[in-house]
């Protein structure tokens, strides 16, 4: 939530996952500054400061989302994206448009219990590995009974001796039995923990599955999510006896300790404030609501959503079933290509809504070269890693990715520009007959050079028609 990265750092990191898009970074990274600053001001004046959404207009596949998405995991803060096209107005099939509130506070928690868990995982795993010596070694019974039949027997002794000698043999055994128990037990654990009693089976409670089942109607799948939890706490938690084996029961313990130390009300309020203070929501797709026509009939729903969209972009209190959540300072970053509709073409309170406004450029062939070559997550690298686990080591030459990008730019030119995604298809296309092969092939090296990406995409180079199918 208040991330120390500056401006110039914080577009560094970008820089490692997303080529190009300068002046998106620049603005986003700025927004995500603002934030760390607006947590050192002083109570009264942070309230009013509101984060200044922003609108990236751009075709697809040069960086929207992932722009967005990267920023989120880089802040820590919670994300979720969403399509504008899946919400309508009232009265229409569709989703309701404070559900992208309720979600995001679904990620928040998921987020922060996460978190949480692995504060508790070693507690978790120290009580887990008792509670499996106690299903290996049942702690047992002090034989008090038989000390009642044997003192019984001897009824020439006075109560007082009776007690007496009572109560110190039970008390000798009790110290003989703990200490055979303990020694027994650390032996256990000692085998356990050299993995000696995996393959042993043991009887574990493990919940059993509700058979409350709630059909919900289109656009109401939140209704129904609240009505399972409303009847999960209604209705006491079945449990039933399974045999496992041991290295499996362990995992079981383990979850179940790790719920239990897990305060949930705890989790529940710090997700409240990270979402509130840090969340940001991705809406995609934004022109697909706006319309250039005013007296179309058939845009009467895009304009519902545009208006069901500004209480919650402005500011409002969403009821979730973790409590209250306002979106005051929940930053919005819409987008969409535009190509038919302008962001003037919103309605004007929306667009009052975002203030900032940035345009993404499309890739060239520059572009797809340093996507290929620069990134962490670079498609090369994938293929080069999914392939060396069938034992082959996969290598690209530098002339084979120059005939890859200019060859990607060629078909987004002639096609429909897809963006980056073109890299996708061109590489699986590229790559299919090796990744077929890859199992028969194990220990050898392959090197993809100009002339096998040439044969590989020649079919598709010599019928323009075949490129709109395949690509």
């Amino acid at each position: 939530m208040s991330t120390p990265l500056t401006p110039r750092e914080i577009v560094s990191e970008l820089d490692k996952y997303i080529i190009g898009q300068q002046e998106a970074k620049n603005m986003v990274a700025i927004a995500l500054r603002n934030r760390w600053r607006r947590q050192q001001l002083d109570p009264e004046l942070r309230e009013e400061i509101a984060p200044k959404n922003i609108i990236m207009i751009g075709p697809t596949g040069v960086g929207k989302t992932e722009v967005a998405r990267r920023l989120a995991r880089l802040a820590g803060s919670p994300f979720f994206k969403v399509e504008a096209s899946k919400f309508t107005e009232v009265g229409y099939v569709g989703r309701d448009v404070e559900s992208m509130i309720r979600d995001l506070m679904e990620i928040g928690v998921n987020m922060v219990r996460d978190e949480e868990k692995k504060k508790v995982q070693a507690k978790a795993e120290s009580n887990a590995e008792e509670r499996l010596l106690d299903l290996l070694l049942p702690p047992q019974k002090t034989p008090s009974d038989q000390h009642l039949r044997t003192a019984a027997q001897s009824p020439a002794q006075s109560s007082y001796q009776y007690a007496a000698g009572l109560e110190q043999s039970e008390r000798y055994t009790q110290e003989q039995t703990q200490a055979d128990e303990q020694r027994t037990r650390e032996k256990l654990r000692k085998f356990w923990r050299d993995g000696r009693l995996d393959e042993r089976t043991v009887e574990v409670e493990v919940q059993a599955g509700s058979n409350i089942e709630i059909m919900a109607m289109p656009g109401m799948e939140d209704m129904e999510m609240q009505f399972r939890d409303m009847f999960s706490r209604v209705f006491p938690k079945r449990k039933k006896t399974k045999k496992v084996k041991v290295k499996n029961a362990y995992e079981i313990l383990v979850q179940e300790e790790t719920e239990r130390l897990v305060d949930m009300d705890k989790v529940a309020e710090i997700a409240k404030e990270r979402v509130e203070q840090s969340g940001i929501i991705f809406i995609d797709e934004i022109d697909k609501v706006c319309t250039s026509d005013k007296s179309a009939k058939v845009d009467v729903s895009r304009e519902g959503v545009q208006r069901d969209l500004l209480p919650v972009v402005e500011g409002c209190v969403v009821n979730t079933k973790h409590g209250m959540v306002r979106s005051d300072h929940i930053l919005f970053i819409a987008a969409g290509a535009f190509h038919y509709a302008k962001p003037s073409d919103m309605v004007p309170e929306l667009q009052g809504r975002f203030p900032l406004r940035v345009e993404l450029s499309a890739l060239s062939g520059k572009d797809f070269y340093r996507i290929l070559t620069e990134p962490q997550n670079a498609l090369t690298k994938q293929y080069k890693a999914l392939l060396a686990t069938e034992g082959i080591a996969l290598e690209f030459d530098d002339q084979a990715l120059q005939e890859i990008s200019s060859f990607a730019q060629k078909v987004n030119d002639e096609t429909e520009n897809i963006g980056a995604r073109r890299l996708y298809t061109i590489m699986e296309k590229l790559l299919q007959d090796l990744s077929f092969k890859a199992p028969e092939m194990a220990g050898q090296k392959v090197t993809v050079d100009r002339e096998y990406v040439l044969e590989q995409l020649k079919d598709v180079q010599e019928d323009r028609d075949l490129t709109r199918y395949i690509l």
